[in-house]
């Protein structure tokens, strides 16, 4: 009779080359973790006034961020957290109108970046009356795609253009403290805002939920 190889003798071929297949798998999950992180979308969502809005980026414990404001448009560069995860997220848009830039505030809180962003002003020889149709964005970006993709309403936030002198105008109180995008802190600063919820007293305006 001739000889045929033992059952043993291949379950071990075997063996071999699933434990050879599995230091591969290990050895290119190594490799994949020492990359660099993709880089994500930053989520945001808004509300606004007849004079400002109110941007939110959505993200947890923001690290080592660049923020941008210019009166055209935002560039945020960070890394965030969530649980155990940290990944690099980004984001860069273009305003549906000019904002003032300079005049708005800016703050890192645990749970969200936050900013109060001034819509540009009108000039002393406009007719205000004709412009009331403008004092409300249609929407927050000029590009419309990009605005259904990345874009919510801050429905926390939210009202109504015929509500706002009975609702008034937005809680600050988050923002205190913050930085100007100017590069200079507005104001003396004062208690530092917890995760956008509202502060204790203050005039009007809607509550936060960071």
């Amino acid at each position: 009779h001739p000889s045929h190889p033992s059952i043993p003798s291949f379950f071990s071929v075997i063996i071999q080359l699933l434990l050879q297949l599995i230091t591969k798998q290990q050895y290119t999950y190594r490799i994949q973790s020492n990359r660099i992180m993709p880089i994500n979308t930053a989520p945001i969502k808004w509300a606004q006034r007849s004079d400002s809005l109110y941007v939110t980026i959505v993200l947890q414990d923001v690290k080592d961020e660049t923020i941008t404001l210019t009166d055209t448009g935002l560039d945020f560069k960070g890394t965030a957290s969530s649980s155990a995860d940290k990944k690099e997220y980004e984001l860069s848009i273009e305003f549906f109108k000019e904002v003032d830039a300079e005049g708005s505030t800016y703050k890192v809180l645990p749970r969200s970046v936050q900013m109060h962003i001034l819509k540009k002003t009108l000039d002393d020889n406009n007719d205000n009356d004709n412009d009331d149709d403008e004092l409300f964005w249609p929407r927050l970006l000029k590009d419309k795609l990009k605005e259904k993709n990345h874009v919510k309403v801050d429905w926390d936030r939210y009202v109504d253009e015929d509500e706002e002198q009975e609702k008034g105008g937005f809680d600050m109180s988050a923002l205190q403290g913050g930085m100007g995008m100017g590069g200079m802190p507005p104001g003396m600063g004062g208690m530092p805002g917890m995760g956008g919820m509202p502060g204790m007293g203050g005039p009007g305006g809607m509550p936060g939920m960071g």
